[in-house]
């Protein structure tokens, strides 16, 4: 059973910036393919961007609404993966949750972190 424990939402004003971190445990975190999915107030949850296990190259994703603004990345001695957001906009606004799987389908989740964006 993974354990996900999300970091670093909060409140900031839209063409900021913030960092949100996710630690993981229960398993081997290498193995892990690890994903940042959002889901916004009347909205269906949407993938921003996963990155794939140590193994397959860390190959990384975005979805085309924040391409060249977020950074996924993964720091394997930390059991920890970051999303790092940038020029953050009102749209950008939802609770950010933080996916694991070590294959299929992303089923282990965290609690979540509330991102606002104010205009």
């Amino acid at each position: 059973q993974v354990q996900l424990v999300e970091s670093g939402g909060g409140l900031v004003q839209a063409g900021g910036s913030l960092r949100l971190s996710c630690v993981a445990s229960g398993t081997i975190f290498t193995l892990l393919r690890m994903a940042w999915y959002r889901q916004a107030p009347g909205k269906q949850r949407e993938l921003v961007a996963d990155i794939s296990s140590s193994g397959n190259g860390n190959y990384v994703n975005y979805a085309d609404s924040v391409k060249g603004r977020f950074t996924i990345s993964r720091d394997n001695r930390k059991n920890t993966v970051y999303l790092q957001m940038n020029s953050l906009e009102p749209e950008d606004t939802a609770v950010y949750y933080c996916g694991a799987a070590l294959r299929g389908p992303f089923t282990s989740w965290g609690q979540g972190t509330q991102v606002t964006v104010s205009s």
